[in-house]
């Protein structure tokens, strides 16, 4: 089903996602402090695995616990932003424009 303007009821639709970007980008900041910070205070575990190999060991084990500890909230945190960003989009502002009359709809709920 492609998308018509409510009013002319033209195929031609532009949509904007401002929402979903802002959100994904704000909530991938957050997400990744969140992942850090939690590594951060349970780093010890990745010292302790690294500590067979030496000091070497201990500092390798804690900077990748740290770093894929921050990918992995900053993953999860754009995923949510930019599904809470998609519902905004959706349902509150209106992100679609008809390029044939200029009418700005939302989307059908």
């Amino acid at each position: 089903m492609s998308l018509q303007c409510p009013r002319c009821h033209s195929p031609k639709i532009a949509s904007f996602h401002h929402a979903m970007k802002i959100g994904a980008a704000i909530n991938s900041v957050g997400g990744a402090a969140r992942g850090v910070s939690a590594v951060l205070a349970g780093g010890q575990a990745g010292a302790l695995i690294g500590a067979i190999a030496g000091p070497i060991g201990i500092t390798l084990g804690s900077v990748s616990g740290v770093i894929l500890g921050g990918l992995a909230g900053g993953v999860s945190g754009c995923a949510l932003g930019a599904q809470l960003g998609e519902s905004l989009d959706r349902h509150l502002l209106a992100n679609n424009l008809c390029l044939a009359c200029n009418h700005r709809f939302n989307l059908p709920a």
